[in-house]
């Protein structure tokens, strides 16, 4: 899992990167920390361990211990469906409940990347594959895209 966490950290900053926007905004918070917790359903599947993530100088995030002793400057409780349910949830599009304490403005900005920041996979896949095939498959991707929340739907 610490694995796993590291590469979401490292794709998240990537796409903060592309967005010198998004940076700006979290450079005001440079120091800050969140606390990401998971409530889920009882059942046969454990919730996902909290997340402590750090707000750098450059406006990036960092992975920290999460939540040890000290209160976190924003907390984020978000509640998950039991595994079968939340894919349906998201490949439908519905995002899931999220309760937030703490700073509201760190809070604010962090909404503000949730609206605003967008992955370009497209281009991502251009410095891979070169600019036919990234075209090709980032189509293939739209038109699956959607087709899943009708699919989900039903």
């Amino acid at each position: 899992m610490p694995a796993a966490l590291e590469r979401l950290v490292l794709l998240g900053n990537h796409v903060l990167w592309a967005e010198p926007a998004a940076v700006e905004r979290l450079r005001g918070h440079a120091g800050r920390q969140m606390c990401i917790e998971w409530q889920i359903e009882p059942g046969p599947w454990p919730a996902p361990p909290a997340v402590g993530l750090r707000v750098t100088a450059a406006g990036l995030l960092e992975l920290v211990e999460p939540c040890a002793d000290a209160a976190p400057d924003l907390r984020l409780r978000i509640a998950l469906a039991p595994p079968h349910r939340q894919a349906l949830q998201w490949l439908a599009g519905t995002p899931p409940e999220v309760a937030v304490e703490g700073d509201a403005q760190f809070a604010a900005d962090l909404a503000w990347l949730g609206q605003n920041l967008r992955w370009d996979v497209a281009h991502d896949l251009e410095r891979v594959f070169g600019p036919a095939p990234a075209q090709a498959i980032a189509r293939l991707g739209g038109a699956l895209r959607a087709l899943l929340p009708t699919a989900a739907s039903r």
